[in-house]
């Protein structure tokens, strides 16, 4: 059995290699590296290899980024963390990732929250609001999968959210009790089964499922929930006769092993000692508490303290658990005050890489997480619902985070301003493999703009072109929709009061050809894969602010870059800095582009994608910022850059009459796209609650239901239930009960 060591944070982490997991990273692909990928490639592997601790991989859209990191993954042979802005983008990243390294561990680590209602207070209304919360059971196998590769092999690719900075319990203690099972090492069978109790695995003798194991005789099946198949173990006294893996409905033997290390059913285990020892520092905590609270005349407060914590610490010592067990989690991990929580980055060995997808949005998105979490908690703690220690149940520090990481690179078409200062190797990939160039951008005056929009609109309307036009205010994008529908031209509009559903359906008809035209705010900036597009207008280009800064119309500028005749107008009086420097730096890749496909012979050729595809537009979703610009959650509601149907109204604008109603078009989408839907719904719900805007979270709860129980084919009273029952299991500690809920989260 292959074993490594490696250093990190409390002590060693032991790592056990499975038989045939000593894999080296291999991409499969039928293409080679083309246009600028194979320099982009040679110079970041280098720069590794030379300790760049930071560089930039500024690759134009459509330039093909992720076969550049993946190549660049084969030749270091690193284990690698990619993260990705939300769990949508990371879900691409990773079915991507994993066409690449099919022989490859590619795992995919996100927030396992179906529903989270976080802890909550409201002063100004004397409202409690208690945590409440639903498992995805698939996610949470797949967490599993991650943190077992992890500490198995090193041919890993972990794709994750912001999610990764989130405690998940001590590596050490994951690792340090999980049983390796040998052949050549003596082993009794109870002794076997005491220690998968201990690991939180759950006997049942009937229903083999994850997280659990049958005994039948000297035969003891365990079920990992990482797993694809349970494990089989064959005891004769203390001799392990037969270790294998089984197809558990025909318990046919389907792979043999000498041994193998058997990972805990949860992230939460930890050692007894330390459970006691958590108790009497969880109850002096509190008796300091109580009595600076009653120093201060909060009697109230203090007593609610007092009783809340008697009664957590009466079900630790009973029961191994109790409700919001996370917040006690610096005690239990036997943390100091202040010190980071554990995440799923010290599972990685020391020598890892991080790549940063999109990172003008997810460093951003990643500096948020710590104050937004905090500014909650701190509520709580002012208010005697939780002790001070609960405030290190965090997210890490942005600086903490950058500690925890050797080498990084960050990838974007438009790289955030700290990305470039930190940089030590700027890469650009600028040429596509398809030839396609940076469209070319005019400026046109303001004066009689419109009229001039709508004839440019038509002539690409005769052309069965689409176009996407910007405008800065809600208002403007709904005026000017009423101005060009009265005018003949089939157009729709979208922004952040459109509700989620709706924006799906949106871009569908576009791409069908059902309008022609959409007019939008800042959700036209980022990831929309869009091959039918060829004009983009962008109204008042010379009005400098946040929605046209430099970033900002590059990013927009690049909506038209999927067709071969792509062109940009801009209507602005002035040419600003922001307008100048993106027009300069679009020429400057166009010129790029232009002379290589001169020389060896490229034609430039519009790629058209199935239309059914729509996850680029999710991931914009999620990507963009909202109109009010509030930072809000990621896939575990940690704070995103979209700021969802502020309205709280939806529907589908009434300036287009759709031939259907929104559910019979929901109907007639395939059951991938209903699924990537609802997550997304279930992302904005996250979000609204994190910020406490409850009216909002309960409005898309209502949704959620209704499409979960489309999908489900129940009721919606039956789905309301379901995820109820599944919230009222709640957290499990250190006992031989499946967990359902989680002990670091939030």
């Amino acid at each position: 059995m292959a074993e490594f060591e490696v250093e990190r944070v409390g002590g060693e982490l032991k790592r056990f290699g499975v038989e045939g997991s000593d894999v080296p990273f291999k991409v499969v692909s039928p293409y080679e590296p083309a246009g600028s990928q194979p320099k982009a490639i040679e110079s970041l592997v280098q720069g590794v290899r030379d300790g760049d601790r930071y560089q930039v991989l500024l690759g134009v859209t459509g330039s093909g980024k992720t076969f550049t990191m993946a190549k660049t993954i084969e030749a270091l042979g690193k284990p690698t963390l990619v993260m990705a802005p939300n769990k949508t983008l990371a879900a691409q990243l990773a079915s991507e990732l994993k066409e690449f390294f099919p022989n490859n561990a590619v795992v995919y680590f996100v927030s396992y929250y179906d529903y989270y209602q976080p802890e909550a207070y409201v002063p100004q209304s004397d409202t409690y609001i208690e945590k409440d919360s639903s498992i995805n059971e698939e996610v949470e196998m797949l967490r599993h999968q991650a943190t077992a590769s992890l500490l198995s092999r090193r041919d890993v690719i972990v794709v994750a959210s912001v999610s990764c900075i989130y405690g998940i319990g001590s590596p050490e203690d994951y690792a340090g009790l999980a049983p390796n099972v040998d052949k050549k090492v003596p082993l009794e069978r109870d002794d076997f089964i005491h220690a998968l109790i201990d690991i939180q695995y759950d006997r049942n003798d009937y229903d083999l499922a994850r997280g659990t194991f049958r005994v039948r005789g000297d035969v003891v099946d365990v079920y990992p929930p990482y797993a694809e198949h349970p494990l089989r173990f064959e005891f004769f006294g203390d001799e392990v006769e037969l270790i294998a893996e089984i197809d558990e409905v025909t318990g046919e033997m389907l792979r043999e092993y000498e041994a193998i290390p058997v990972w805990p059913a949860s992230h939460y285990v930890t050692e007894k000692p330390k459970v006691k020892a958590a108790l009497k520092s969880i109850s002096e905590e509190c008796e300091k508490r109580v009595a600076e609270l009653k120093a201060t005349d909060k009697l109230l407060e203090a007593q609610r303290l007092q009783q809340r914590t008697d009664y957590d610490l009466e079900m630790l010592e009973t029961m191994g658990f109790c409700n919001g067990i996370e917040n006690y989690s610096r005690h239990l991990d036997g943390r100091k005050p202040g010190e980071p929580p554990f995440t799923l980055i010290d599972y990685f060995p020391k020598d890892m890489l991080c790549i940063i997808d999109e990172s003008h949005v997810t460093v951003p998105q990643i500096r948020g997480m710590h104050e937004g979490d905090r500014s909650r908690k701190v509520t709580l703690v002012e208010h005697g619902f939780r002790l001070p220690s609960a405030l290190d149940n965090r997210p890490l520090r942005f600086d903490e985070f950058e500690a925890r990481i050797p080498q990084f690179i960050y990838v974007s078409a438009t790289p955030g301003d700290y990305e470039l200062r930190v940089s030590q190797n700027d890469v650009e990939q600028i040429i596509r493999p398809t030839g396609l160039l940076d469209p070319k951008i005019d400026v046109r005056p303001v004066r009689g703009q419109i009229d001039d929009l709508e004839d440019e609109i038509r002539e690409r309307v005769a052309r069965k072109e689409r176009v996407l036009v910007t405008t800065l205010t809600k208002r403007m994008a709904e005026d000017l929709t009423d101005h060009l529908l009265d005018a003949g031209i089939k157009v729709n509009y979208m922004h952040s009061d459109t509700a989620t559903m709706d924006r799906v359906e949106i871009l569908r008809t576009l791409r069908e050809g059902k309008i022609d035209v959409l007019v939008g705010i800042n959700l036209l900036r980022e990831g929309l894969d869009l091959p039918e597009v060829s004009l983009v207008a962008i109204l008042d280009a010379d009005k400098e602010g946040f929605l046209r800064n430099r970033r900002s119309l590059i990013q927009t500028i690049g909506r038209a870059a999927r067709n071969a005749d792509g062109e940009v107008i801009m209507y602005a009086d002035v040419v600003t800095d922001s307008m100048k420097e993106a027009i300069e730096e679009t020429r400057r890749r166009r010129e790029i582009q232009m002379a290589y496909n001169e020389e060896h012979g490229i034609v430039p050729k519009t790629v058209r994608k199935a239309i059914n595809d729509i996850s680029s537009f999710i991931a914009e979703a999620e990507k963009t910022v909202g109109s009010k610009g509030r930072s809000k959650g990621d896939s575990l509601g940690h704070g995103a850059f979209y700021t969802p149907d502020e309205s709280g109204e939806g529907g589908v604008p009434e300036t287009v009459a759709p031939e259907q109603t929104l559910a019979e078009q929901l109907e007639e989408l395939p059951h991938d796209e209903l699924v990537r839907i609802v997550e997304t719904m279930e992302e904005d719900m996250r979000n609204a609650s994190a910020a406490m805007d409850f009216e909002e979270a309960a409005r898309l709860r209502d949704a959620v239901v209704q499409i979960r129980a489309m999908l489900e084919g129940a009721s919606e009273d039956e789905t309301i239930e379901r995820l109820r029952s599944q919230a009222r299991k709640g957290s499990t500690f250190a006992s031989g009960r499946k967990r359902q809920g989680a002990r670091f989260k939030k």
